[in-house]
């Protein structure tokens, strides 16, 4: 006969385990479609309130909304395809090959454009097209007004449009502040329009321009600048004109999070030249400064005079340069203005800040003997060798 006797404690458990385990099984199994099927947000989700933006978001909003209508992209064309600089454009931004493209900003309201001299080389020295992308997306033929090179600036004016032009704010660089905020807005890579933001890094840099001259006052800025933001604004939190971006220290060619700037003040002195006489006067003294890596292996502290300009300042205070038979150093100018000359960009500031047709004493030491000699700034680029 079978065993009717009732199942053991120890066996209903663990028929019970078994059961427990199988359902908790088929529920592991099952979770992702229960889920599915139970929270699945097949229609629109309802849009969460954000609230106001924060006080500094709302700050950076406008600003770019009043000085992004102010900023330029430019496009130059090598002379022998300027005629499809007008024609050609593709999605990028960017015309066909052989062009030259960066940011520029407005300056006045009779159509007169800043930009970097690098950026407007080509139609400078071979007389390409330039085209000028405004905010509001038309696209103006423009016209090269004046360059300076020894400061990496260009004016060039826009010819007729049908858009009101809109000048930016001018602010100084007499008073900036290390980690202060900053803004660049720009063209990089030819995105349009684009907005970066940083602090001043460094104040009082030094670059290198054309002519071996040094442009001295250099703001630095950890706002991203990319190849296309050259001619850009760089704007305080204001939205003012605090300088022009002009260059970037990269091994890449990309931002490396140290950009450079031109200093306001030395644009708002030349760019008003440049509309004026359509380039600038240069104060110098006319000489030919030596290497100064050269100099300062031969333990030089100053600038050595390796030729003097005919009939210029220098020539008539009787300063000599390198003996061009023996290779004898002549003068080496210590001191000028009272302020005293390590590099040819000590000397360079020193003559600015004097200007045109003002008198300078320079400390010279010549075999070991150190005079005073008064010179008379004039145009340098009026000087001939």
């Amino acid at each position: 006969m079978p065993d009717r006797s009732p199942p053991r404690p120890a066996d209903r458990f663990l028929r019970w385990a078994a059961a427990a385990a199988l359902g908790l099984l088929a529920l592991f199994v099952a979770q992702p479609y229960l889920t599915g099927f139970l929270f699945s947000a097949d229609t629109a989700r309802a849009i969460t309130a954000r609230g106001d933006l924060a006080p500094a978001e709302t700050a950076t909003v406008e600003l770019f909304a009043r000085a992004s209508p102010s900023v330029v992209h430019v496009f130059v064309q090598a002379a022998a395809q300027g005629r499809a600089l007008m024609g050609v454009d593709n999605e990028g931004g960017e015309p066909g090959g052989g062009s030259q493209t960066g940011t520029g900003f407005i300056w006045d309201a009779a159509g007169h454009i800043v930009t970097n001299n690098h950026v407007v080389a080509a139609a400078a020295q071979g007389g390409g097209a330039i085209a000028v992308r405004l905010s509001s997306g038309e696209v103006v033929s423009a016209s090269l007004v004046g360059a300076a090179p020894s400061y990496d600036l260009a004016v060039i004016r826009l010819g007729r449009t049908t858009a009101a032009l809109q000048p930016l704010a001018i602010g100084t660089s007499a008073d900036l502040k290390v980690g202060q905020s900053v803004f660049a807005i720009g063209n990089p890579f030819g995105l349009d329009h684009t907005l970066t933001t940083g602090v001043i890094s460094a104040l009082q840099r030094r670059l290198p321009t054309s002519a071996g001259r040094e442009l001295s006052g250099v703001i630095q800025t950890d706002a991203a600048i990319n190849p296309g933001n050259s001619g850009g604004p760089l704007l305080d939190s204001a939205g003012r004109l605090i300088g022009v971006n002009t260059a970037i220290f990269s091994p890449s060619g990309a931002s490396a999070g140290i950009g450079f700037a031109i200093p306001v003040d030395v644009v708002n002195r030349v760019v008003p030249e440049l509309i004026r006489n359509g380039r600038t006067r240069n104060p110098g003294i006319g000489i030919i400064a030596g290497q100064e890596a050269t100099a300062a292996r031969l333990g030089i502290d100053g600038v050595v005079v390796l030729r003097v300009l005919r009939g210029s300042p220098a020539a008539a205070a009787g300063l000599q340069g390198v003996d061009a038979q023996t290779g004898e150093i002549g003068d080496i100018i210590v001191g000028a203005g009272n302020r005293p000359v390590h590099r040819l960009a000590d000397l360079t500031a020193a003559m600015e800040a004097a200007g045109l047709g003002a008198s300078v004493d320079l400390i010279v030491e010549r075999d070991g003997r150190t005079r005073r000699v008064r010179v008379t700034t004039t145009d340098v680029a009026e000087s001939r060798l």
